[in-house]
């Protein structure tokens, strides 16, 4: 004799409720999915990660990020450094983003070739460099009136700056003091002045310098005027950074990157870069492979 056994009706109703479970669950999972990765003006991710030179966090984090989320609803998400530590970063696969902006073109080309990151970039603005003092230091009436680099150089003075290496504002530093150096025709002058200077990382120097731990630094002159420290000349330097944009090639949400390069270069973004003391380059002109900039930014970027 077969005997069948049938399935208890508790076990039969607990099975439906997993089955009414799991379904629901597939579908939250599917509109969290849709949500999730559906751009602003359709599709695409809404994150939008900048890297950005040091520089600009003031702007970035304050101003032009905040106004890009509201004007075309992405999401911003912003990182700031010295552009050739971000250049190793991306090489070094422990950072990723879809928009660049360097304070140095020279990175811009480090991080093309074959396989590299940047086809093109734009040059959009520059900020001249400038010594940034504290107005309670002891040597600030002395700043007013003599030449920076007699100040600097004197026993006792502690000048700030960012490492060569990593970052194009230290690169720009070092410069300017080899440069007047021999323009005084006082080879000394040089060792003298590196005697008296500290490197710190460009987002720790602007700290230093409100807390008084330096007398003076080398900043661009869009961080002074966010700082309202008072600035030396430092003629008869000079130098400027030079800021780029690119999309990255590896960008993992390229339409957002576009959407960001659009926004800076527009006229809301570029009203922006004024207002905080940018000098606007009038003609921007794509360097790099032209071919490769995409359709929509070929006329903000001034490719052809």
């Amino acid at each position: 004799m077969t005997i069948t056994i049938g399935t208890p009706p508790v076990r039969r109703r607990m099975g439906w409720i997993v089955v009414a479970l799991l379904a629901m669950i597939a579908l939250l999972a599917a509109g969290c999915g849709g949500a999730g990765t559906s751009g602003a003006g359709g599709g695409g991710q809404r994150i939008v990660r900048v890297l950005y030179a040091g520089s600009l966090v003031s702007i970035m984090e304050k101003t032009m990020g905040p106004a890009f989320a509201k004007a075309t609803g992405y999401q911003y998400q912003g990182y700031g450094a010295g552009s050739s530590q971000i250049a190793n970063e991306l090489q070094g696969k422990i950072r990723q983003g879809d928009v660049f902006i360097s304070a140095d073109p020279a990175v811009d080309t480090k991080l093309m070739g074959p396989n590299g990151f940047v086809s093109w970039y734009t040059t959009f603005a520059r900020s001249p460099l400038v010594l940034a003092y504290n107005p309670g230091s002891k040597f600030a009436d002395q700043l007013k009136t003599k030449p920076w680099y007699e100040v600097v150089s004197q026993p006792g003075f502690r000048l700030g700056s960012t490492d060569p290496k990593l970052d194009p504002k230290g690169k720009l530093a070092a410069q300017a003091v080899q440069q007047v150096a021999k323009d005084q025709n006082q080879p000394g002058m040089a060792e003298q002045i590196n005697r008296n200077l500290t490197v710190f990382p460009e987002t720790d120097l602007v700290g230093r310098l409100q807390a008084g731990q330096l007398d003076a630094g080398f900043f661009y002159s869009i961080e002074s005027a966010d700082l309202g420290d008072p600035t030396a000349s430092l003629s008869p330097v000079n130098l400027a950074a030079q800021y780029t944009i690119t999309v990255l090639n590896q960008a993992a949400n390229p339409a957002g990157g576009e959407a960001f390069v659009k926004y800076l270069l527009g006229s809301q973004g570029t009203t922006t870069l004024k207002e905080h003391g940018f000098e606007l380059i009038q003609q921007p002109k794509v360097s790099g492979n032209q071919a490769s900039v995409p359709k929509d930014l070929q006329s903000v970027v001034g490719a052809g």
